[in-house]
């Protein structure tokens, strides 16, 4: 049977896919039994390295939950105020004004371009150089910093995507009805946009809770995995703890991601919205454009487009050519 999409397999075709099943389910048992064999080996899977994990709460109220509590409190600050700045810089973006619209893409590429953790070392650097912030309490703000200055310039992204993403007729009709380009703005594009733009910015969280980690490696910040570390030299179980530090990171970002995706489905069926939305794939190639160094032309969305005379750039992509 072929459908529109593809050509249903024939015999052949399905005897080679279960093979190819087959093989992959042994290699990953194999896999798993070398894993459970070598941490035997060297005593890993012992009672009394896991016990303080099962057996009580001294564990969770000492080292993991003041860790995690570290963690949720410097993703949360960031994101709030990441998100607003965002906002403002990536509307900026689209100014058909350059003396507007060329300083704020500077300042966008630029801080897109910086490594999180070099923003968090200058700005620990910056706090305790320039400020009064007691030594306890600069790598708390250092990372926040660093947070809110490489997200505010991805959300800047993501929200000059999302309102790229409109159809053009949108702002077409705005003008005719005599609106002005700030009230087009904040009346018909805006809303719309930011509809199509609440899962990337959900998806975006789990980059943020990720990258506090970086700030415990490098700056004694005591967030998750900072404490994982203490813990594990308090009780000589360090993969142990990492194991659990590793299942809580997955939670949370599993979490975060099922609600991205759900959202994502919601709004594509949802008759109120243009059916347009950034889902956490576009989210990965604005921040990967960032990593590279590469341009946005060959993006699912095409973000190299601009504001000019109240009319949208070039719109969508093709494809996802990152």
């Amino acid at each position: 049977m072929t459908s529109v999409l593809y050509d249903a397999q024939g015999p052949r075709a399905k005897r080679r896919n279960i093979l190819y099943t087959a093989l992959f389910v042994v290699v990953l048992a194999a896999l798993v039994w070398w894993v459970y064999k070598a941490l035997d080996g060297k005593g890993q899977l012992a009672w009394s390295l896991w016990k303080p994990f099962f057996s009580g709460t001294e564990a969770y109220s000492t080292y993991i939950w003041p860790g995690l509590e570290n963690t949720l409190k410097a993703a949360a600050l960031a994101m709030v105020i990441a998100l607003p700045l965002g906002a403002v810089l990536g509307i900026a973006r689209l100014s058909d004004h350059v003396w507007v619209r060329v300083p704020v893409s500077i300042v966008v590429e630029f801080f897109r371009a910086i490594p999180v953790l070099v923003l968090m070392i200058f700005g620990l650097a910056l706090f305790a150089q320039y400020t009064d912030v007691s030594s306890d309490d600069r790598p708390f703000y250092a990372v926040v910093t660093g947070l809110v200055l490489y997200n505010a310039s991805v959300l800047a992204e993501i929200v000059r995507a999302g309102i790229l993403t409109l159809p053009r007729g949108q702002s077409e009709a705005a003008l005719a009805i005599g609106l002005r380009k700030s009230q087009m703005m904040r009346l018909v594009l805006l809303p719309q946009a930011v509809t199509a733009m609440l899962p990337a910015i959900v998806s975006q969280l789990v980059v943020v809770v990720k990258d506090t980690a970086l700030g415990g490696a490098v700056l004694t910040f005591p967030e998750l995995l900072a404490s994982a570390n203490t813990m594990a030299g308090y009780y000589g179980n360090i993969i142990a703890s990492l194991t659990v530090v590793a299942v809580i990171y997955l939670i949370i970002n599993y979490s975060l991601t099922s609600f991205a995706s759900w959202l994502e489905g919601r709004l594509r069926r949802g008759k109120k919205s243009t059916g347009a939305v950034l889902g956490a794939q576009d989210v990965a190639d604005i921040a990967g454009t960032a990593a590279t160094g590469a341009g946005g032309a060959g993006g699912g969305l095409d973000l190299s487009g601009g504001f000019v005379g109240g009319t949208h750039g070039a719109g969508h992509g093709a494809g996802h050519g990152d």
